[in-house]
């Protein structure tokens, strides 16, 4: 009963939603003079509760930026500056993995144009967005600005209401910059505090384990017996002693986390965000993680001034509280060659994630380098059950310089996602990994050795443990290159559709095969579903075959449509019905490719200028469906007429999904 109520109760919702187009967004604009070649244009948007849209630079890799075109600006006027906005909130997207920038309630923007023709009387504006709530729908307004003392206001320009431009802050993107798009769901919005402390706790666990490691190389370790005993031998007493050492444990913890406060606040919370998601920075910590990578496995060593070191140890003979401080900063000095790589990519790490990230991951790693020394100073005792210092060191060390060396090609890739340039597909990346941790498993195995290694003639139990540990993964991930899933280590390598075979070699991951026997027009979509993404080629299709159509309004990274695709398409029950009984056409609304000039026209629904493929796409739903929502299914006959009582739009909800697409093909006449 209750399953046939929730039906009843989503095919109502779809119909009801999807019967009328969605206009969430209101907007208002003014225009202020400034002198008399000066005006500052001027937009304020209401949006409708629950619902939101995306600022001009929410990160690259996540939704669809806001992008405000201005209108024939050669010769007649120029953009002073950017468009500033007002203040946007931050929410974390588990399925593109950064964070999104967005407006909720209402949003201001202003741009301030210097006129250069003196005849100009006008100035015309589009305003490009997505506005999601459970949907996304693209929207596009179109603007006209007179100029005051040239001709009157026009009735798309209502000043009735100031806005109050305090609201609009200075920082400003390049808006002819390159766009990724995307979209985000109404629920990360009502998760938004908790998925935030989520992440901060991750970067803290990692940071823990990461200082852990740190504490096992050979510029830390021997520290621990040499630093405990000082601090026994020399105290007056046990109490004063462990007085002591637990001083200087927190004193290291000072240090780190004044490090990550300095990092926090140098740059800005926001600004490390922003760096992270930015081509240049993802190449640049490429490139720093290369050279670290380098260091631990032996090639050099990265060392501070010794001037510094000898500084600090005048002041740690100064005793006390203060002599103490500086003995913590002088180990933070001396093993910086073991530390500095360590710390440094916990920092680019923690900077992609923004906000207090850096903070809490030198706490995490602090920690765990200070806690030895508090525990030991605490249980002296235990000292004993210490392994002795020796070759097993440097093997922790060159350990964490393969790991670097891996984790260094994450940040190349995201370079190459975000430029959509294909020089550093799946199979490249998962070819490099392959070859860095095989190496690795040799090197544990004793097969070679690097610098600074010890002769050797036999491998520990615990050595041999993890090569094995290390050769079994290296082994999992070899069938990644013939299409298989690899979900350990999801996140990391590109996805599976941005690889030079998308199906896997051969068509082993379960699409077609062979490209050249794919109909006129059509393309491998999900889980090797065949899909057109040109309508009229996928009615010719389906009359050959004589299948009905499953009509897919999408967008390239539309995070609902992702998740139908995902979680729904990828059952055993729908997959069978869309490779076999149905004809899927998938029209992608934010499709940026430029039309051709003859195809090019002014909607009579809209009055939008269509420029673009996705225009042309979001228009035709819009005239002939009256929606403008994604997802958005229809299932159709051979002539295009609609066979489904009702559209469908997101729904996790299998059993109905199943149960709406067997309704419309069982009306279908063969």
């Amino acid at each position: 009963m209750k399953k046939l109520l929730f039906t009843l109760l989503s095919l109502f919702v779809f119909t009801l939603s999807q019967s009328q187009i969605l206009d969430p967004v209101k907007w208002k604009t003014a225009i202020e003079k400034k002198s008399e070649t000066e005006f500052l244009l001027k937009f304020e948007a209401t949006i409708q509760k629950d619902w939101h849209f995306f600022s001009q630079f929410t990160p690259d890799g996540g939704s669809l930026p806001s992008v405000f075109n201005y209108e024939n600006t050669k010769g007649n006027y120029q953009l002073v500056g950017k468009t500033t906005e007002s203040k946007y909130k931050k929410v974390y997207s588990e399925i593109f993995e950064v964070d999104e920038y967005m407006f909720e309630g209402s949003a201001q923007f202003s741009q301030l144009v210097k006129i250069t023709n003196p005849a100009l009387k006008s100035i015309k504006v589009e305003v490009e967005y997505q506005a999601c709530l459970e949907q996304c729908i693209q929207q596009f307004k179109n603007f006209e600005f007179k100029l005051p003392g040239r001709q009157e206001v026009a009735n798309e320009v209502i000043a009735s209401t100031p806005i109050d431009t305090a609201k609009i802050d200075a920082t400003a993107v390049d808006t002819e910059s390159t766009i990724a798009v995307a979209k985000t769901d109404n629920n990360s919005l009502k998760t938004e505090k908790k998925e935030k402390q989520k992440g901060l706790w991750t970067i803290f666990i990692i940071a823990f384990f990461s200082g852990f490691a740190a504490l096992l190389t050979p510029c830390v370790f021997p520290m621990i017996p040499m630093t405990v005993s000082f601090f026994t031998k020399q105290s007056k007493d046990r109490a004063k002693g462990i007085k002591n050492a637990i001083i200087y444990g927190f004193s290291i913890i000072i240090i780190y986390v004044v490090l990550g406060i300095f990092i926090t606040y140098a740059f800005g919370a926001d600004s490390l965000n922003e760096l992270s998601t930015s081509v240049t920075f993802n190449v640049v910590f490429f490139a720093l993680l290369l050279f670290f990578a380098a260091s631990f496995l032996g090639a050099f060593e990265i060392v501070l001034p010794n001037s510094w070191a000898n500084k600090v140890d005048r002041q740690a003979d100064r005793g006390g509280i203060i002599g103490i401080f500086f003995m913590a900063l002088a180990l933070a000095i001396v093993s910086f060659s073991c530390t500095g790589p360590i710390v440094g990519t916990l920092i680019v790490e923690a900077a992609s994630k923004g906000g207090i990230a850096p903070i809490v991951g030198m706490l995490g790693f602090s920690s765990a380098i200070a806690l030895p020394f508090m525990l030991f100073a605490l249980f002296p005792g235990w000292m004993n059950s210490l392994p002795k210092s020796g070759g097993w060191l440097n093997t922790v060390k060159v350990s964490l310089g393969f790991l670097e060396l891996a984790f260094a090609f994450k940040f190349l890739s995201n370079a190459d996602l975000v430029l959509q340039l294909h020089l550093f597909e799946r199979e490249t990346f998962l070819a490099i990994w392959i070859a860095v941790f095989g190496i690795w498993a040799l090197y544990l195995f004793g097969k070679l050795s690097l610098p600074h290694d010890s002769p050797m003639q036999h491998i520990s139990v615990g050595r041999l443990f993890m090569g094995l540990f290390v050769l079994s993964f290296t082994i999992y991930l070899v069938p990644g290159l013939w299409g298989a899933p690899l979900k350990i280590i999801s996140g990391f390598p590109p996805p599976l559709h941005y690889s030079e075979s998308p199906t896997g070699f051969g068509g082993s991951g379960g699409g077609v095969a062979d490209t050249k026997a794919l109909p006129k027009g059509g393309h491998i979509g999900p889980h090797g579903i065949i899909a057109f993404h040109v309508y009229e080629d996928g009615i010719a299709y389906a009359k050959e075959v004589n299948k009905p159509v499953l009509l897919d309004f999408t967008g390239y990274a539309c995070v609902n449509c992702r998740k139908m695709e995902d979680y729904v398409w990828s059952d055993k029950r729908i997959l069978s019905i869309l490779k076999n009984e149905v004809v899927l056409i998938s029209l992608y609304v934010d499709d940026k490719k430029e039309l051709p000039e003859s195809e090019k026209y002014v909607s009579p629904e809209t009055g939008k200028k269509i420029k673009t493929i996705g225009n042309k796409w979001s228009d035709f739903q819009i005239t002939k469906y009256k929606a403008n929502a994604q997802p958005y299914y229809l299932i159709l006959d051979v002539e295009g007429n609609t066979l489904s009582d009702a559209p469908a739009s997101y729904n996790p909800d299998i059993d109905f999904y199943e149960k709406w697409l067997h309704d419309g093909i069982g009306k279908f006449i063969k």
